[in-house]
């Protein structure tokens, strides 16, 4: 036992003097939630006892009038020439009443002011709110233990082409035979059940997608490696098609909707930055949609109430493709954009230490370049497509066969040509490729997905709730689920809880890691409603100041301390 503690200690000790004042920041920051978050508890509980004695007391207040009016009665008595003996009138009622409001209204007063003070929501319940970010806080101190100490193991990535196949078979099976779901929504441009790339079949796509994207991290599968590219960037084209049918269909281009947006994509993993000291573009899916989420808006927001004219359109996306050719193809254009941002999307693997700190991303950002305005064309085009469907289907029956039949053997050919000419290709020669290929596979898939009437309306549930946490489990996998170390490492090992048993421990810490990745996704949210309101721009400047300003304070804090430390 003395050996542990003295290893514990050494693992702190060891911790400690590599401290940043950007994890100082974040320590003292949650040490305040936490105390605020016990404060309100406090309040909380007392408010409850003093509701339960004034419960207790009303009771008692009851059977004091009633003793009130029998006084009165036998007072009356007397009055008459009865013989009852006179009682004593009872004057406590009034007395009791005050000092139970009094009561509640110091509690609710002493609420209202931690609450104000930290910024909750008007409607939002104080001690709910300091529960979630405690929560939070919480999460990134079991990030840290996972992947910065030695209080948990590590094994090294195999690969069995076998397991792999199976595990990923054996979940769609289950999938199948659990969570197979028929749907009937209604389309918002026919008001008929077309179901053409509706919401329950993206996040199914997005769903199984990520699964096998996180096995190939976790089984070091190198032989997917260019259908993993290929995920990533039907990633992306989602960023841009569903970006763009938001904006364009409901015309919301507020200061609250953005910066809601923004929260999402990046609330997380700014945290997980801080804690961890790791550069932003080592998660570098979330710098890419943020990115091209950025430019979907720019393209819409700009002269947004000329984006009914079809020639407007037109020209906005030929001017987006002209962007991104002058700041991905010509020489020099890219390091001229991007260095003024190197503080924030410049990335030095420690293993590549020569490598230019905007290497990572100017590879990463380029590889998907294309492919988000492509997601664009086919949101414009959708309404269009759905009506041509629903026309196909009241069509007679040889003609929607003849018509679908041509539809699935052109999609075959063309995903059996892009397969045989450029998936077969070595990973170095495919990513030289891949920004101008990936929507063929891409489009492919959806034609196939969608060419039939019952192929459209069911969708496998389990992978769309999975497609709803792609970015916690991401990020997630990072640190909770494989192990990287040290900071700006890439996760090399797995994370061992249950030594020498590889498939035990590979079930133990799957079923953490999706349960940590789901509840952060519904605290990322929580907190989203609470300091992010949608219809305020005055609250939300208020507490975007109030953010900033307390993130400032802490910092300077912490800067202080850890130079008086000598860290």
């Amino acid at each position: 036992m003395a050996e542990a503690v003295a290893s514990a200690g050494g693992i702190a000790m060891a911790a400690s003097t590599s401290a940043t004042p950007g994890q100082v920041s974040a320590i003292l920051g949650f040490l305040w939630v936490f105390a605020a978050w016990a404060y309100a508890e406090l309040l909380f509980h007392r408010k409850n006892a003093a509701s339960r004695k004034a419960r207790h007391s009303d009771v008692n207040l009851a059977v004091m009038d009633n003793n009130s009016v029998k006084g009165e009665e036998q007072t009356m008595l007397l009055e008459e020439g009865g013989q009852a003996a006179a009682a004593k009138p009872v004057y406590a009622s009034f007395t009791s009443q005050l000092l139970r409001i009094q009561r509640h209204q110091v509690t609710d007063k002493n609420i209202c002011l931690v609450q104000q003070t930290f910024l909750d929501g008007p409607d939002a319940s104080s001690g709910e709110s300091f529960d979630t970010e405690s929560n939070f806080g919480g999460y990134l101190l079991y990030f840290y233990i996972c992947d910065r100490t030695n209080l948990l193991g590590e094994s090294t990535k195999s690969y069995s082409r076998d397991l792999f196949l199976f595990l990923y078979f054996l979940l769609i099976v289950v999938a199948a035979m659990t969570s197979f779901k028929i749907h009937q929504d209604k389309s918002a441009f026919t008001g008929k059940s077309i179901l053409y790339l509706n919401r329950h079949q993206t996040e199914e796509w997005k769903g199984w997608m990520q699964v096998l994207f996180l096995m190939y991290h976790y089984f070091n599968a190198k032989e997917i490696y260019n259908a993993i590219r290929v995920f990533i960037a039907a990633y992306v084209w989602m960023t841009g098609f569903g970006n763009f049918s938001y904006y364009y269909v409901r015309k919301d281009f507020s200061l609250g909707r953005f910066a809601q947006m923004m929260w999402r994509l990046n609330f997380f993993v700014i945290f997980c930055c801080i804690v961890l000291n790791n550069d932003y573009t080592l998660y570098y899916i979330c710098p890419m949609h943020t990115l091209f989420t950025l430019m979907v808006y720019g393209a819409l927001g700009i002269l947004n109430k000329y984006n009914e004219i079809r020639s407007v359109m037109a020209i906005k996306f030929v001017a987006c493709f002209l962007v991104v050719i002058l700041v991905w193809e010509v020489p020099g254009v890219f390091d001229m954009v991007w260095s003024p941002f190197t503080f924030l999307l410049g990335y030095t693997d420690p293993s590549k230490p020569d490598l230019p700190r905007l290497h990572e991303w100017q590879f990463r950002s380029g590889l998907d370049r294309y492919i988000w305005i492509v997601g664009m064309i086919y949101a414009y085009y959708h309404p269009t497509v759905e009506k041509w469907m629903e026309k196909l289907e009241e069509a007679e029956a040889r003609t929607k066969l003849y018509i679908k039949a041509s539809i699935v053997t052109v999609s075959l050919t063309a995903g059996y040509l892009w397969y045989e000419y450029i998936y077969k290709l070595d990973k170095i020669t495919y990513n030289k490729y891949h920004p101008y290929t990936s929507w063929i596979p891409i489009t492919v898939y959806i034609c196939l997905r969608n060419f039939t009437q019952e192929f459209r309306s069911f969708s496998l549930t389990l992978f769309a709730w999975l497609g709803k946490i792609t970015l916690e489990t991401y990020i997630s996998q990072f640190h909770i689920w494989l192990r990287s170390r040290v900071p700006n490492g890439q996760p090399k090992w797995l994370l061992s809880i249950i030594p020498n048993y590889p498939l035990l421990n590979f079930m133990l810490t799957t079923a953490i890691y999706v349960a940590v990745s789901h509840r952060l996704f519904e605290l990322t949210n929580t907190l989203k409603i609470a300091f992010v309101p949608s219809r305020d721009n005055k609250r939300l400047s208020y507490n975007f100041v109030a953010g900033v300003a307390i993130s400032v304070a802490l910092y300077f804090v912490s800067f202080v301390l850890v130079g008086i430390a000598g860290y």
